[in-house]
């Protein structure tokens, strides 16, 4: 009999489930998420399912942990502050692919150099002037994107060393964490591994300390986007590839509990709600790499679309012309039911302050507070004295913003993770209402009094009562829910802006049977499994809206831990091979390219070389038994009656399951 601990730790709880053999759940665990040490969270969790289930610490033969932590991070824009090293590459080329937009305020440095199509040196690279430059830099880490990169790595890796030499800090290379090209977005991706190595280092180091100290000595697994496992060194070194690890393993999770072959997973947590499809009972893998936010990655990752819209999302109330409307996300708020369960005094001496005044104030129902630990580097003056007024208890905000400037100081500093703010969630219009109260229902109903009060353009009050606007919010995620669905549908389907087909008006009367001249039905014609803790009480009437089925499980609220453990070891490595000229045919390696007189040597070259590094990489995962499958898809062109070589692409993939459960059977995911 094998024991395994699953753990997720989302953005609002960290949850812990113990399997036997992989088909049995012994017992399940919930802790709230510890932002300023989320170790705190994971320990509680296992703790929790530890005790619930009598098993003996020692016992556990394997732990596995997904998480939203890198996910959250781009969605929210936060991440350490970093430095670009752009090689090879114009000023103009920053403005694609939305490179500019992710780097903000950072540094970056762009020198000549870089290879061409072919692999050969377009220009030399001064590493003296690098090594000088990356010297000066208050930054956490660096990312490096040569021109052609893939085709050359040695200007990448000169760059690389020349860094690490000089400041000792974690350095990422383009080209280890994609084989394509498209150096602006490859660079994209290079930033982004560099912005959160910070902080899943903090988040794998302090997870394994913690498993440790319970007396739980088995390895640990990391989940990846695509809902395959690496290994927990492997996701420090690569914690780009962690995106949507939480919600891919809600995916390998939903997939077990229910056995749905077709169906759309959405999973609703604290930040976002996560959408899938399971195709065949597999989950669908995104072509064209993760997107999370605005970003669209190299990264090889489920085909999930991810919306700033959960338990937790802020809710606006805003004027527009006569009438006021609600718009939830995206970012992500504490609810005021939890911060008041952390320091009721405080909370609700504010809030009452707050309630005896006649006129409403810009900052009510509104909190900060700090987040210990984390990296304050290269924070301007503004900023720092903002944040020398917030400390680790609740503040009210109108008392953390002295002036209107500062509002931007705060934004920066939510933005670096370095503050939280609290206010108004669905999640406390759900305690509200008497549907999800597990913390300060009081505190929830004097917070949407507050909001309840403030005026629309017609100078009317936004809502009656704390239950009216309360049952608004809630329609509003059910709607926001229900349209993310619909544009994940329209999607899947390959119809071009899902997203304005998703918010047409005859399609909402078609759902709403709505009477007329003409008879319209709309429905969607698979179910969805619906995931996450606050799924029994928001999935339903999402289903009832959209005219189908939705699944729910008992144990759907901690799928993702589920799918944590329950998912196998996966690596693929690619490579490719050009023909820069009759009779030549260059395989690109690692060492760099080389040349052979006939294309099948080449491409043996290539493949030999990917079979050693995805069995490497595989082993350093985890597997114990790894299987090996190789596939070449080759291009050619007829030139005047002659067919020629283009082009050949290579890429093995290597599979197997984490060593204990070696001696089962392989299986697809």
């Amino acid at each position: 009999m094998a024991i395994v601990l699953g753990v997720d730790t989302g953005g609002t709880y960290t949850d812990a489930v113990l399997l036997q053999d992989e088909e049995t759940v012994i017992a399940k665990a919930k802790a709230l998420t510890t932002r300023h040490d989320l170790a705190e969270g994971v320990a509680a969790a296992v703790q929790g399912v530890l005790g619930e289930s009598g098993v003996n610490a020692k016992d556990i033969a394997l732990a596995s942990l997904s998480t939203t932590l890198a996910t959250n991070a781009l969605v929210e824009g936060q991440g350490a502050r970093v430095a670009l090293i752009y090689i090879g590459f114009a000023e103009r080329d920053l403005a694609a692919q939305g490179l500019q937009e992710a780097l903000g305020d950072d540094p970056v440095f762009l020198t000549a150099g870089g290879h061409s199509h072919g692999g050969g040196e377009a220009a030399p690279l001064d590493v003296a002037a690098v090594a000088v430059w990356a010297a000066a830099q208050d930054v956490s880490a660096f990312a490096i994107a040569a021109q052609f990169g893939t085709r050359n790595p040695a200007h990448e890796v000169a760059a690389r060393d020349a860094v690490r030499a000089v400041t000792g800090k974690p350095v990422t290379c383009s080209h280890e964490l994609s084989a394509k090209l498209g150096g602006p977005k490859r660079a994209l991706t290079a930033v982004l591994n560099a912005r959160l190595i910070g902080l899943t280092h903090r988040l794998i180091g302090r997870a394994e300390g913690a498993l440790r100290d319970l007396g739980i000595d088995a390895p640990l697994m990391v989940v990846r986007g695509d809902g395959a496992l690496m290994s927990s060194g492997q996701a420090q070194e690569r914690p780009i590839e962690t995106i949507l690890s939480g919600p891919a393993a809600s995916i390998v999770g939903a997939r077990w509990l229910t056995g749905a072959d077709h169906a759309l997973v959405s999973d609703i947590g604290g930040t976002t709600t996560d959408i899938a499809v399971l195709e065949g009972g597999r989950p669908v893998i995104d072509p064209d790499g993760a997107r999370v936010g605005p970003h669209r990655t190299m990264v090889e990752a489920v085909a999930m679309r991810t919306h700033g819209l959960g338990g937790d999302s802020e809710v606006h109330v805003a004027a527009e012309g006569l009438e006021a409307g609600i718009t939830l996300g995206p970012k992500r708020v504490l609810p005021i039911a939890l911060i008041a369960k952390d320091a009721p005094e405080i909370v609700h001496a504010a809030l009452d302050a707050q309630l005896s005044k006649p006129v409403p104030g810009e900052f009510d129902a509104r909190f900060v507070r700090r987040v210990a630990g984390q990296d304050e580097a290269g924070l301007p003056d503004r900023a720092r004295a903002v944040l020398s007024r917030i400390g680790e208890a609740p503040l009210p905000l109108a008392e953390a913003i002295t002036a209107r400037v500062e509002g931007q100081a705060l934004r920066l500093l939510v933005t670096r993770g370095l503050v939280q703010i609290a206010g108004p969630t669905p999640t406390d219009a759900l305690h509200v209402l008497g549907r999800f109260v597990h913390w300060d229902r009081t505190a929830s109903e004097k917070a949407l009094r507050l909001l309840a009060r403030k005026r629309g353009g017609s100078g009317d009050r936004f809502a009656e009562s704390a239950d009216v606007l309360a049952e608004r919010i809630v329609d509003a995620l059910t709607h926001a829910t229900g349209t993310a669905l619909l544009e994940a549908a329209f999607a899947a389907d390959g119809l071009e802006e899902p997203a304005g087909l998703a918010r047409h008006g005859l399609l909402h009367r078609g759902l709403r049977r709505a009477p007329g001249w003409v008879r319209m039905t709309a429905g969607l014609s698979v179910p969805v499994v619906g995931l996450g803790a606050s799924a029994g009480v928001t999935y339903p009437a999402v289903g009832a809206w959209l005219n189908t089925e939705v699944l729910l499980h008992d144990h759907g609220d901690v799928a993702n831990a589920i799918g944590a453990v329950t998912g196998r070891i996966r690596v693929v490595r690619d490579g490719v091979v050009t023909s820069p000229g009759e009779g030549r045919y260059r395989a690109h390696l690692e060492t760099g390219p080389q040349d052979y007189p006939d294309p099948d040597a080449a491409l043996a070259a290539v493949e030999t070389a990917l079979r050693q590094q995805a069995q490497q990489a595989a082993e350093a995962a985890g597997a114990a038994s790894v299987h090996l499958n190789a596939t070449r898809e080759i291009r050619r062109a007829e030139i005047e009656a002659r067919e020629m070589f283009v082009e050949a692409r290579i890429s093995v993939e290597a599979t197997g399951r984490p060593r204990i459960a070696a001696h089962e059977d392989e299986t697809a995911l």
